[in-house]
């Protein structure tokens, strides 16, 4: 019995020894991005580390793991459900552009500045605990990141849409304009014609003069107000240990990546779980199928204009297939096939053996899902980064797309209908499927093993590329070519100086034997 316990407490011992205090820093209200959020937490904490997460909402079933602490920034969820209710994703937005993105950027810094001076984290900041890691999203408030030197910690960046220009250039990542589309170009071929290429360098310096010149400054007035020893945001900007990337090359492009970025890409997708019963019995005696229709978490279906819902409900109620609806309340006028639910078990229903296809609005997680269970999709994009992943999966034969801007009852029926029929949109994305899986290391194991590999490191400071520091002058070599050009400008210069004189000279002599 003594050795028993001497035994418990040697564990015990070797298992705090290996325990981090890790901080991660999540304020972006949207559902999709906390799932994420919670998930990445969570898994940290399920390896026995003590976690720390900053968030709009409560995280559910904290108290089942060893030290999980959840601190809740109230208000700020709901300012993001405020936020949403000014854009009419359905009915079209006539806003102008410059308008649009003024709403974005006074929503990401109103977003930046509500955490930094939250009571919570104020009280967090004089408490003066100590953390191995922070863990940040980057979604352009990079003004959390100030926490890193707040709390001496290393710094580590989460992007929940994979390797983009809002990344790349944190960790010194290559992003050649010429073969590696802007994140939200749409354009997902394997070669970029001249145009694409033209807008591509367009979207790519846009997005550098408004970060450099707007967004940064905003945010470093905003870290000022809290911590007037820190950094600069441009510094903070670059400081980052560690990218954790929510893409598999399953499902993005190959792109260059630095030593210390991670692919975790669905590393939030639980094993398969018992579906309800009113679900698993529809399911199961669908002898010819089952689609699945869902606009995600933020679009609700029940706020399609009335014409297109009833287009839709007729449409489905010609198919042979059984349909599983996320709808958000009762329609009385629904086809005997359809099944209407409020909320879905969304990773359960497409693991089912009679899921057919996925109708969905185009987000990461739903187009991740559908690839690890190998269901191909109809994609309706309608904001954000849903025109770009239902591109991705139409350039890679897993899926159509039809934008809602261009939402048609024929073109719907008929995209439908092709991929019912064609047996080639299953078969590409089961091969997809396959390539997701087969990995040399489980994208959860992968999130633990490099956050704790940076934390073990001190930093891990040997990945980091030296061009992460470069401004883009140096970067791009403009000033060694500015130089060359200069010098060959002097050179030609010389040389026509010289062929001058010497032109002169000859015409000289030749005048004086003229004269003789």
């Amino acid at each position: 019995m003594m050795l028993l316990k001497v035994i418990s407490l040697c564990l015990l011992l070797v298992y705090n020894v290996n325990s981090y205090k890790i901080l991660g820093v999540f304020p972006i209200a949207a559902v999709s991005h906390q799932i994420l959020a919670t998930k990445l937490m969570e898994t940290l904490a399920e390896a026995g580390h003590e976690v720390t997460l900053v968030s709009p909402y409560p995280v559910k079933n904290v108290a089942k793991h060893w030290k999980y602490r959840n601190i809740v920034l109230d208000g700020i969820a709901e300012e993001f459900e405020d936020f949403l209710k000014n854009f009419n994703f359905y009915g079209g937005d006539n806003t102008n552009p410059i308008t649009r993105i003024r709403q974005v950027f006074k929503m990401i810094t109103d977003m930046t500045n509500n955490t930094l001076s939250h009571p919570k984290m104020i009280e967090l900041v004089k408490s003066n605990e100590q953390f191995d890691a922070l863990i940040v999203e980057q979604f352009n408030q990079d003004g959390l990141k100030a926490y890193a030197s707040i709390f001496n910690c290393h710094q580590i960046i989460f992007s929940s849409t994979g390797p983009n220009s809002w990344i790349n250039p944190t960790v010194g990542n290559p992003q050649p304009v010429s073969n590696v589309p802007s994140s939200f170009s749409g354009n997902f071929s394997r070669e970029l014609s001249f145009w694409d290429r033209s807008k591509n360098l367009a979207s790519n310096l846009f997005e550098y003069f408004i970060m450099t010149f707007i967004l940064h400054p905003i945010q470093d007035s905003l870290v000022q107000q809290i911590c007037s020893d820190c950094p600069s945001v441009s510094e903070l900007h670059t400081n980052a240990s560690l990218v954790l990337l929510n893409s598999h090359t399953s499902i993005h492009h190959a792109v260059p990546l630095v030593p210390n970025m991670a692919e975790i890409g669905g590393y939030f997708i639980d094993p398969s779980k018992p579906l309800p019963k009113d679900l698993q019995e529809f399911m199961d005696n669908a002898k010819d199928g089952v689609i699945y229709f869902s606009m995600g978490s933020n679009l609700k279906s029940k706020d399609l204009p009335e014409a297109t819902k009833n287009g839709i409900i007729k449409v489905l109620g010609k198919l042979k297939q059984r349909v599983i609806w996320k709808f958000e309340e009762d329609l009385p006028n629904k086809p005997a096939n359809v099944l209407i639910q409020k909320w879905c078990p969304q990773a359960d229903i497409l693991a089912h053996p009679n899921m057919k296809l996925f109708i969905t609005h185009g987000g990461l997680l739903s187009t991740t899902e559908t690839i690890y269970h190998g269901v191909p999709i109809l994609a309706i994009p309608v904001f954000g980064d849903q025109p770009s992943n239902a591109a991705r999966a139409e350039a890679g034969g897993y899926g159509l797309k039809l934008n809602f801007q261009d939402f048609t009852i024929e073109k719907f029926e008929s995209y439908l209908n092709e991929l019912l029929n064609n047996p080639k949109y299953s078969q590409v994305v089961k091969a997809r499927s396959k390539l997701y899986h087969d990995r040399p290391i489980k994208p959860r194991e992968a999130l633990v093993y490099w956050v704790e590999y940076i934390i073990r490191h001190n930093g891990a400071s040997h990945l980091k590329v030296a061009g992460r520091n470069l401004v883009w002058y140096k970067y791009f070599m403009v000033d060694v070519f500015a130089a060359l050009f200069v010098a060959f400008g002097g050179f030609v210069y010389v040389v026509k100086l010289v062929v001058k004189k010497v032109c002169c000279r000859v015409k000289n002599s030749n005048r004086k034997q003229k004269v003789l």
